[in-house]
């Protein structure tokens, strides 16, 4: 017996993603990045999105999946065949997703000082929800020498306004919180 999918599909603030909203949820919190196609191999929803001439990559949330195509590909040419292999995939294989990822994930915050694990639980409770609003994440990596650094994924990731959620939103949030914060830069330099 296969599962009624309902799934609506909205805008993000970076014109080369789009977030699907299926109704039902994946997990219960995070997220799990592909950038490339390689890293969705054992998901069969990821895979077969990959399979769509344009997606440069994917990233499922909690309860939506953010999808962002290459230039110069149009989003008039892509929603209807990454709609119907959302609809298809998740209707059909009763795990669409490789949860063992999302462990992978979450298993890379290695210890951290005390000030570091403030900082993250800042940007999880508070930062996180509101940017996967709108189809991306913001994963806390390092604090080190006053410098937080963050890895921007999905919508996030490419996205015109980037520069300014993190200098003008998440820096600004961050260093009214800790004085120790200096700047808040992207993982592989600065945005």
């Amino acid at each position: 017996m296969s599962k009624t999918i309902e799934l609506s599909a909205m805008p993000t603030p970076n014109p080369n993603t789009i977030k699907f909203l299926p109704n039902l949820t994946f997990f219960e919190r995070g997220t799990i990045d592909f950038p490339e196609k390689t890293k969705g191999e054992s998901s069969p929803l990821v895979s077969a999105l990959f399979k769509i001439n344009g997606i440069q990559s994917v990233m499922v949330g909690f309860n939506f999946i953010s999808v962002t195509k290459q230039d110069p590909e149009t989003w008039e040419h892509l929603v209807e065949p990454v709609r119907d292999t959302i609809l298809e995939l998740l209707e059909k294989e009763k795990n669409p997703i490789d949860l063992s990822l999302l462990a992978e994930a979450e298993a890379q915050s290695e210890e951290m000082s005390e000030i570091a694990e403030k900082i993250k639980a800042v940007i999880d409770n508070e930062i996180r929800p509101a940017v996967a609003m709108d189809g991306g994440d913001i994963i806390f990596k390092s604090f080190e020498e006053g410098i937080v650094t963050l890895q921007l994924q999905g919508a996030c990731s490419n996205c015109p306004s980037s520069t300014m959620t993190l200098k003008m939103g998440i820096e600004g949030r961050l260093k009214e919180e800790f004085p120790e914060v200096e700047e808040v830069v992207q993982e592989g330099g600065l945005v």
